[in-house]
């Protein structure tokens, strides 16, 4: 997606135009503008010439994006593109205009309301002179007009373009008023020079000057307070943008250099002291120390550091001195990628947008003709045409497009600043809105509700067999094994100090166990069958090996000197918040389904730990993908995986959540990244995801509520039956509240607490449906090659129950994706008519 920066708009009516206009040139597939943050994407083959080209046309400005003006702290002295259109500089110049404006409206409405109404004293040559008396007060009202052109330059040129704006509003209601206090004025001195005095009082009162005037000042003040607060929902953008240190010290020729941050390069080396930010992305070479990453992922401990782990930009180096070397840098860090998230996300639109986007775009033109035509009824009425206009000029002045505009964009810019706090980025507006209409979600296994690490769970010496000497002998068997439970081991042997003694005539032998020589000795380890056929094992050891793997954790017997020495029990343990997790996606209406392509058993008992609705166990990354597609047949589904294995299933599934990325944040299928690894993290997005979507409802509410009540009011529906009638100065100012009073709103989900539940509800289901799986796993023996796989796969997805089946000889395992139930035997007999066996089916 190609960024621009768009100039000139004023309210949702002009971003509408600009999309309108972009969207018709040819090579264009999509365009989004966002008019809080006055940014565009847009996608497809159109040149920028041609764009820009487009919104010249449309009667605005337009410049491209420089690649990474968002991506990356800007050194000082320079300024991105971004960056520029982030600052504030609204406010400073509104309110320089307000204050002039205000300057010359309180002499105006001294001559104008308080000597004629209330009889404030005037000099004296004014005491009768009315017609002087106008023209003071056209000059006063004509000096605001002119301090506040920019609404009548906007606004006409608007019209020129056939793209009217709120500034067209607020020019027509304010021009109005003027142009015929100006025809009152000199119907004035006509009657003055007639004679006729009560002509000239009568025309007095016609005069419209102080509203005229009024009008401008009242939407500065409200376009000012908008501006303040619109440059709050930006904050986050803006303090990340901050965070990315000006220099980095680099270690060239032997010598410290300290050199600003866009010359250093991937391979450079750099080092860091206690209480400096580090620079760039980049790997532990020599030192230790603890870094804080609160910046980029929200967690407050500091997070230990040594050679070999990797460290990221704008975190802080609490304690000790490091040297490292550069892996990311520039617009390639995880911070810079954090901010292009953030910015992207604020430049899509949620898909709720596009309700008040179709209002917004015949809004204006809508509100001229009501005006018009309210005009026009009064007159034929009967009454004035002061009378008339007036109504006429409510209208124009009390209608209020920004507020429709800016109901969504403010909410979804808020909520993504509140997220990227908390470590989590919403990549889009869509993911934003979407994640908290889920109403599944699938969990992968490994590194989602566990840690992905296999972890030593339980030790159980042999009878006459110390921990110590059991525990000795195993670390040293480990030793030279590559295998990931091996790890375990060698991690435990660290932790208890254990003393490392060296094995020889070491052997592996896959898929058993291993052995080797100890002082002569042989030792030997591996499954439960693999010792059996070594040595004897006690039944109640058995017993035990059993019951530890029916816990989901893989028994690992050792021997030494031909006799059992005992058990080492690994697991890859569940996450400490796993279960709170799971716990609150369930209280949240949401059904929790793991994933996994480990066996059944493992599989169901960390299910069990972790509290999960359903465990689908046996399924690879293709097969996961079809669950997702049989799971959205009853609902919204969420998928949470590690975001590389599982990309097939986040894909397919309607919101995909990326956890534990940590500084690979850039995963493409996924909506949403967790730079944490923690489930917790997962309630939390759909809870923050709900609260803005009940933000986003409650703006286009207001907004819709505002204009459906105010521009009867303003037009005189109510005169007849109750008198109501309303000025055009209260109606300039409702007007002028109005916007200030949405990004308010918006403004509240910074004191949203994402990790509080106990307000928590349960959405309503969409489709009730049997909670019966429409998955099954089937085991079958006998698969050899692919040739093998794509024979079964043929024979099941021939029956008019399957919809889709996922095949691995290696897994020996076949994922059925039912279209309606399909009985066991029908699927057993089918593949056994292959001449394959069927251990099972789950």
């Amino acid at each position: 997606m190609e960024q621009y920066t768009v100039t000139g708009m004023s309210c949702a009516a002009c971003s509408a135009r600009v999309e309108k206009a972009v969207s018709g040139v040819p090579g264009v597939s999509s365009c989004s503008v966002s008019l809080l943050t006055n940014s565009m994407g847009v996608e497809g083959t159109a040149s920028p010439s041609d764009i820009i080209k487009a919104v010249e046309e449309a009667g605005y400005g337009a410049f491209q994006k420089k690649k990474g003006d968002m991506a990356q702290a800007v050194p000082a002295g320079t300024e991105g593109a971004d960056e520029d259109a982030l600052k504030d500089r609204e406010t400073p110049v509104l309110k320089k205009r307000l204050i002039a404006s205000l300057g010359f409206l309180l002499v105006l409405m001294y001559f104008s309301m308080g000597h004629m109404m209330w009889g404030w004293p005037v000099p004296s040559f004014m005491e009768e002179n009315h017609v002087a008396m106008g023209l003071l007060q056209l000059l006063l009202a004509a000096a605001v007009m002119v301090i506040n052109q920019k609404f009548f330059i906007n606004g006409f040129k608007g019209l020129v373009h056939r793209a009217p704006n709120m500034d067209t509003l607020v020019a027509l209601g304010s021009g109005a008023s003027f142009i015929w206090s100006v025809y009152a004025l000199f119907a004035m001195t006509d009657a003055q020079v007639k004679g006729d005095m009560a002509g000239v009082m009568t025309y007095m009162h016609e005069f419209y000057f102080e509203s005229a005037a009024m009008i401008l000042a009242l939407i500065t003040v409200g376009k000012m307070l908008e501006a303040r607060s619109r440059g709050k929902t930006t904050d986050a953008l803006k303090s990340l943008m901050k965070l990315a240190p000006r220099t980095a010290t680099v270690v060239r020729d032997g010598k410290e250099v300290i050199v600003p941050i866009e010359q250093v390069g991937k391979g450079d080396v750099f080092v860091v002291r206690p209480g400096e930010s580090i620079p760039v992305d980049g790997r532990v070479l020599e030192g230790i120390s603890a870094v804080n990453e609160a910046a980029l992922t929200g967690e407050s401990i500091p997070v230990d550091k040594a050679a070999g782990d990797p460290v990221s930009a704008a975190t802080v180096n609490q304690s000790g001195f490091i040297k490292c070397e550069a892996v990311r840098v520039g617009e390639d860090t995880t911070l810079s990628q954090i901010i292009r998230m953030v910015s992207d996300a604020a430049s899509t639109k949620a898909p709720i947008a596009k309700v008040a986007d179709k209002v917004s775009g015949v809004f204006v033109p809508a509100v001229i003709s009501i005006a018009a035509v309210t005009v026009i009824v009064w007159l034929l009425t009967g009454q004035t045409f002061g009378f008339a206009l007036a109504r006429g000029i409510s209208v124009l002045v009390i209608s209020c497009p920004c507020a429709l505009g800016l109901a969504t964009p403010v909410a979804i810019m808020v909520g993504n600043g509140v997220g990227a706090k908390h470590g989590i980025l919403f990549k889009t507006a869509v993911s934003l809105e979407e994640t908290g209409k889920a109403q599944i979600a699938a969990l992968d296994k490994t590194g989602t509700i566990t840690n992905g690490e296999p972890k030593v769970t339980d030790v159980i010496p042999a009878e006459g067999v110390t921990e110590k000497e059991f525990l000795e002998a195993a670390y040293a068997l480990e030793q030279k094994s590559e295998h990931p439970l091996a790890k375990a081991v060698l991690e435990l042997g660290k932790e208890r100090k254990l003393s490392l003694r060296e094995v020889s005539d070491f052997k592996a032998l896959p898929g058993n166990g291993l052995s080797a020589l100890l002082d002569g000795e042989e030792l030997a380890g591996g499954s439960l069958s693999y010792i059996s056929g070594r040595t004897a094992v006690p039944e109640h050891m058995k017993a035990q090996a059993q019951a530890l793997a029916e816990e989901g954790k893989t028994p690992l017997l050792f021997m030494k000197g031909g006799k059992l020495s005992g058990i080492i029990a690994v697991a890859d343990v569940i996450k400490e918040d796993s279960p709170q997790a799971v716990k609150e996606l369930q209280n949240m209406g949401i059904r929790v389904v793991m994933l996994t392509g480990d066996n059944e058993q493992t599989a169901k008992a960390i299910g069990r730990q972790a509290g999960v609705d359903e465990v689908i166990a046996g399924v690879l990354p293709d097969g996961k993908e079809s669950v997702i597609r049989a799971l959205k047949e009853k609902g919204r589904v969420i998928m949470v995986g590690d975001g590389i294995n599982d990309a097939p299933a986040l894909t397919r599934a309607d919101i995909g959540i990326a956890i534990g990325a940590g500084t690979d944040i850039a995963i493409d299928a996924a909506d949403v990244v967790l730079m944490k690894s923690r489930l917790s993290d997962v309630p939390a997005a759909v809870r923050l995801s709900r609260a803005a979507l009940r933000n986003i409802h409650e703006n286009l509410f207001w907004a819709f509520f505002y204009n459906v009540i105010g521009i009867p009011l303003a037009a005189g529906v109510w005169i007849p039956l109750f008198g109501w009638k309303l000025n055009p100065m209260f109606g300039a100012a409702a007007m002028s509240l109005s916007s200030f009073c949405v990004v308010s709103n918006a403004l509240r989900l910074n004191f949203f607490d994402i990790r509080n539940a106990s307000r928590d509800k349960k959405i309503k289901e969409k489709h009730k449906k049997e909670k019966k799986t429409m998955v099954k796993t089937m085991k079958i023996e006998g698969m050899m090659c692919g040739h093998c796989e794509a024979r079964v796969k043929k024979c099941l997805e021939a029956l008019p129950q399957v919809a889709e089946a996922a095949v691995s000889h290696e897994n020996g395992t076949a994922v059925v994706t039912l279209s309606e139930a399909a009985d066991d035997a029908l699927l057993k007999k089918t593949v056994e008519d292959q001449d394959y066996k069927v251990i099972s089916i789950q």
